[in-house]
């Protein structure tokens, strides 16, 4: 998983691209009369409440466990990451898909074009750097993994949020800005209805897409495939252990809980036995450092 400082950064490279691209599209989208850029506009104000729900939200995962939440707050984060995909969804996309629509029954010429044109220029030069920092957080999790495949397997449901913001932030602005030339050129504002309508539609699937992968971490998913494999495979190295039973985990945020069910190989005494449990255990946790709880039962069966 990547580590918490480069969530952060992540997050906080969106944060002022989607502040400072929000007042340019506004002033744009006031200037012009264009549909497509006030959608865009509240896009990226959208965008930059939910970097500080995800900054609210990783502070809060890492509070420590008490009578309550004997395993912590770790899974706070899915909450406040499906909650980015629900205001993305409704806010962004709702929004946007009204706008568009109200544009097709109500439309409007555009005013100073070439100033939407503009902005939109720096809003896809901002959103390429914030995608860059997301980038370099993505490539040291993925380990070569097609980007397909690293969405559907990630357990950093922050870095995700915020991968999915980026890309729809940059295709949503290639649309709008398809949208406002082609209305310029040829004068007839339904090209700006459309690609309001479009960006809307774009803001719904991605969120659609984040809310299913988020889902699935606030059930309890498991550790990632090839950490789960990584396991298995010290396991079965160990010279204490006969065979393992049964192997569970769970991601809990940035930390793990682990259940291992073993037989273990005979030892010829009670302590020979708990010292081998112990040494399994201490070098467990050094090779999997984000295992926070293990729990290790040696059994004969797994009943």
């Amino acid at each position: 998983m990547a580590t918490k400082s480069d969530s952060v950064r992540s997050i906080l490279f969106a944060l002022f691209a989607n502040l400072s691209i929000a007042v340019a599209k506004a002033v744009a989208a006031f200037l012009t009369g264009s549909g497509a850029m006030l959608a865009e506009a509240i896009h990226s104000l959208v965008d930059s409440s939910n970097q500080l729900l995800l900054l609210f939200g990783m502070k809060q995962s890492q509070r420590p466990p008490d009578m309550n939440y004997p395993l912590g707050y770790g899974k706070s984060i899915y909450f406040w990451s499906f909650l980015v995909a629900v205001i993305l969804f409704s806010l962004g996309g709702m929004f946007s898909l009204y706008e568009g629509i109200h544009k097709f029954s109500n439309p409007e010429p555009l005013r100073s074009p070439m100033i939407a044109v503009g902005v939109l220029v720096f809003a896809i030069i901002a959103e390429s750097i914030s995608l860059w920092g997301c980038m370099h957080a993505v490539n040291k999790e993925r380990r070569g993994r097609h980007l397909s495949r690293w969405f559907r397997e990630s357990r950093s449901s922050e870095l995700l949020v915020v991968f999915g913001e980026d890309v729809a932030a940059l295709l949503g602005l290639g649309l709008a800005l398809i949208a406002i030339l082609l209305t310029a050129i040829t004068g007839n504002p339904v090209y700006d209805a459309i690609g309001t309508v479009l960006i809307g539609i774009l803001l719904i699937v991605i969120a659609s897409l984040l809310a299913v992968e988020v889902k699935a971490l606030l059930i309890g998913q498991s550790v990632e495939p090839h950490t789960q494999q990584a396991m298995q495979d010290f396991l079965h190295a160990r010279p204490e252990i006969d065979e393992i039973l049964n192997l569970l985990t769970m991601q809990m945020g940035p930390d793990a809980m682990v259940a291992i069910k073993v037989r273990m190989k005979t030892t010829g005494s009670e302590t020979g036995l708990i010292k081998a449990i112990n040494r399994v255990e201490r070098e467990f946790r050094e090779a999997f450092p984000m295992t926070r709880w293990l729990f290790f039962e040696p059994d004969n069966s797994d009943g």
